[in-house]
């Protein structure tokens, strides 16, 4: 199962941004690598679903 971090950073014009990073486990090689992603706090649970 891939580990899922979530940090939230500070206010931009009153919208709350997070980081969101996820390890994905490639296919060919079995390896994990790391996709960065921010996103306004309100998205945080539809960006992990995906």
């Amino acid at each position: 199962m891939a580990k899922k971090v979530v940090a939230t950073l500070k206010k931009e014009g009153g919208v709350t941004y997070a980081k969101v990073i996820k390890a994905v486990k490639s296919e060919k090689t079995g390896a994990y690598t790391f996709k960065e992603e921010m996103v306004p706090t309100a998205m945080v649970q539809d960006t992990l679903k995906k």
